[in-house]
C-alpha cells in the first residue's frame, strides 16, 4: 500500500463559500447531446454546455447535477446539454441557444479555443452574457469567468507529487510527465504550476525528467501509450506527473501490466470515483478536489444576477494571455486528496459511496472507513 502523504492544503470537504437559495420543481428529458433540465418557468434563460463525457467523469456525474440543482434554487429554467466532445455539436447547442431560446445568459465550457470563441462571437452580437465555466475561453473575451485556480491546482500537484515520493522513500526521483490537451488553457495552466514545483528540482539534479508529452485531446488510451513509449526508453520511471484523474488510470493499468503498480507515484485530478478507488488500493497517490458545487452555484447564481440586472458579486481578475485583457472571476479553492481525507468528494456528493466501494473495493473501503 501506498504511504500517505499529507494534504497540501487543509481545507474543509466541501471548501465553498456560496449558499444556495429556495427552489422550484424540475424536469428532464434525453437528447443526443446530453440532457435538458428546466423549470417550470416557460421560456428558457440559461444555456448550459458542459464540453464531453469521456475526458472526465465529473462532468455526468458532478457538474450536471450540481447545476441542475442551482437552476432549480434559483427558479430559473436552464437548458443543460453536453456536446459529447465534438466542436460542431457544441456550436449547434450554442446555435440553438442563442437564436431559438433566446437565452439571456450562456454559461461555456468550450471544447477548444476555436468553437469557443464563434459561439461567444455569436452569443455577443445577440445580445446573450457569456460565463466561461470551468476552462476560460482565451482569446473570446467572455463577460464573466467561473473556475477554480487553475495554476495553484498545478501547485498543490507538483507539491504532493513531491510530498509523495519523499514518503515512498524514493531517493532518485525520475519522472514521467502527462500534461492535458494543447487546446485547453487550464492544462496550460496546470502545466505552470507543476512545473514551477518540479523544474527547479530537475535543473539542480535532484529530479529527472525522463519525458513530457501534452496529451491530445485529455484522450485516456492515447495517455497510456504516451507513457509507454516513455517507459521503454526508460525503466527507471519511479514517478509520474499526470494532470487527471482518467489518464492516470489509463497509466495505472499499464503499471499493473508492468508489475509494479504500487510502486510507482502516480498523480491525479478531478476526485473522480476511479481515482479515490486507485488511491484506496495505494496505486495512486493523490487527486486534487475540485467541487462541481464550487463551480455551479457560484455560475448559475451569477446568472441570476445578470438576468435580475443586479450584479453584486464581488470579483477577482484574471489575464486573458491572448489578447491581455482581465476578466472578471470567480475562483474556487482545490483540495488534495489522499487516503487520509479520500471520503471529502463523497460527503461533498461529488461522488456517490455506491460507486466508489464496489464489491472490489470493500474491504479498502472499510480499512479508510468508508462504510
Amino acid at each position: 500500500m501506498r504511504k500517505a502523504v499529507l494534504s497540501a492544503t487543509v481545507v474543509g470537504a466541501a471548501a465553498l463559500a456560496f449558499g444556495v437559495a429556495g427552489c422550484s420543481s424540475s424536469s428532464n428529458s434525453s437528447s443526443a447531446s446530453g440532457s435538458s433540465t428546466s423549470t417550470t418557468s416557460s421560456a428558457v434563460q440559461v444555456g448550459i454546455i458542459l464540453p464531453d463525457t469521456v475526458s472526465s467523469a465529473r462532468y455526468v456525474n458532478a457538474d450536471a447535477p450540481a447545476l441542475t440543482a442551482e437552476c432549480k434554487a434559483k427558479s430559473l429554467n436552464c437548458d443543460i446539454q453536453n456536446a459529447q466532445g465534438v466542436p460542431a455539436t457544441q456550436q449547434s447547442l450554442a446555435d440553438k441557444m442563442i437564436n431559438t431560446e433566446h437565452v439571456q445568459v450562456l454559461i461555456l465550457d468550450p471544447l477548444n479555443t476555436t468553437v469557443g470563441a464563434s459561439i461567444e462571437k455569436e452569443a455577443h452580437a445577440a445580445g446573450v452574457k457569456t460565463i466561461d465555466y470551468d476552462r476560460l475561453d482565451t482569446g473570446a473575451s467572455p463577460d464573466y469567468y467561473v473556475s477554480y485556480n487553475n495554476t495553484e491546482v498545478g501547485q498543490l500537484q507538483g507539491q504532493a507529487l513531491v510530498a509523495a515520493a519523499k514518503a515512498d522513500g524514493i531517493t532518485n526521483p525520475d519522472v514521467a510527465i502527462l500534461d492535458g490537451a494543447t487546446t485547453d488553457h487550464n492544462a496550460v495552466l496546470f502545466n505552470q504550476g507543476y512545473m514551477s514545483v518540479l523544474s527547479p528540482l530537475i535543473k539542480a539534479g535532484t529530479w529527472k525528467e525522463s519525458g513530457e508529452q501534452w496529451v491530445t485531446n485529455w484522450d485516456n488510451p492515447t495517455a497510456g501509450t504516451d507513457f509507454m513509449s516513455m517507459y521503454n526508453k526508460d525503466h527507471n520511471i519511479n514517478v509520474v506527473m499526470v494532470a487527471n484523474d482518467g489518464m492516470a488510470n489509463a497509466v495505472i493499468q499499464d503499471l499493473k501490466n508492468l508489475g509494479i503498480a504500487g510502486k510507482v507515484v502516480v498523480s491525479g485530478q478531478d476526485a473522480s470515483a476511479a481515482g479515490l478507488q486507485n488511491i484506496l488500493t495505494g496505486d495512486q497517490s493523490f487527486s486534487i478536489y475540485k467541487a462541481a458545487k464550487g463551480e455551479a452555484v457560484p455560475a448559475v447564481d451569477l446568472a441570476s444576477q445578470i438576468i435580475a440586472g443586479n450584479v453584486t458579486d464581488t470579483f477577482t481578475s484574471v489575464t486573458d494571455p491572448t489578447n491581455n485583457t482581465q476578466v472578471k472571476s470567480i475562483l474556487g479553492t482545490p483540495v488534495v486528496i489522499t487516503k487520509a481525507n479520500v471520503g471529502a468528494p463523497i460527503t461533498g456528493g461529488d461522488d456517490k459511496l455506491s460507486d466508489v466501494c464496489t464489491s472490489a473495493f470493500a474491504a479498502a473501503c472499510s480499512a479508510a472507513g468508508l462504510q
